[in-house]
């Protein structure tokens, strides 16, 4: 089996254990996607031969390095998609006439946004758009995690997010993700303690309003033979040829007896995978 193509982040469906898919464009822009189901592959040998090309997966400009997951440099600097209010949406700008993209902002921040609460390795909080909630949760490598405020936009979900960050963990330990160190929660009691030590704050902040859900947590498991007890990262910038049996497939990481991978943090790069 031989595949050729510019890397796109793992297709993923919620079923138990997740399904996944080996996602490559046909050309460096191009939204069409040839799509090779992974979990079938599990145990056996696969390689990715990195070519060296990056191409800018909005514009298709090549690129020598790649920027936020998947863009040149100039589209770095100019997208809304690419700015820092993406990461941090309480320092969103909008509102200051300074927005990269209005129409792009109007779109995609002014639309309802989940906080939410997620047990990746430990208790997290995070945020993200009300649609593709699962496939969120699954790109992070999450065993469980539940919505717990709905609100307006962006910004006011970045403000309860920043709220709750004081006192919780808003990142995930990534290593011990892929060695499967997660700590047993009860997603629903954790939930109840956040809102009873932050929902007075929360009603004294100006402006923000907010739906507590009640809801109940989703679980995920992962198509994984074996974790392994040291994570080796491997680098195609070090090591073009990427190479060894598919142990697992967990977040957007594919596990290898010789090491893992981010695929998302490669997403444009130019690669011919094969396996036998």
């Amino acid at each position: 089996m031989h595949l050729h193509g510019h890397l796109r982040k793992l297709g993923t469906s919620h079923e138990q254990p997740v399904v996944y898919q080996l996602r490559l464009a046909s050309a460096a822009a191009t939204q069409a996607l040839t799509e090779l189901p992974l979990n079938p592959l599990l145990g056996q040998h696969i390689r990715l031969h990195f070519t060296g090309r990056i191409n800018c997966i909005h514009c298709g400009r090549s690129t020598r390095k790649s920027f936020s997951q998947g863009y040149c440099y100039p589209c770095f600097t100019r997208l809304a998609e690419c700015d820092t209010c993406l990461v941090r949406p309480e320092t969103c700008h909008y509102q200051q006439g300074t927005c990269r993209d209005p129409g792009w902002g109007q779109q995609h921040c002014f639309r309802s946004h989940l906080v939410y609460l997620a047990n990746t390795t430990g208790l997290k909080v995070g945020i993200t758009r009300e649609t593709g909630l699962a496939t969120r949760w699954m790109d992070q490598g999450a065993v469980a995690a539940l919505p717990l405020f709905r609100v307006q936009d962006r910004l006011a979900s970045g403000r309860i997010e920043s709220l709750l960050a004081t006192e919780l963990k808003d990142r995930t330990a990534w290593q011990a993700m892929l060695k499967n160190q997660v700590q047993p929660l009860d997603l629903v009691q954790e939930a109840q303690a956040v809102v009873a030590r932050f929902e007075p704050v929360l009603q004294a902040m100006p402006d923000l309003d907010y739906q507590l859900l009640v809801e109940q947590p989703l679980y995920f498991e992962y198509p994984v033979l074996a974790y392994p007890d040291k994570v080796r990262s491997l680098n195609p910038e070090k090591t073009p040829c990427i190479e060894g049996q598919l142990m697992g497939i967990k977040g957007q990481y594919l596990l290898l007896d010789t090491g893992v991978i981010n695929l998302r943090k490669h997403t444009g790069y130019e690669v011919e995978f094969s396996c036998h």
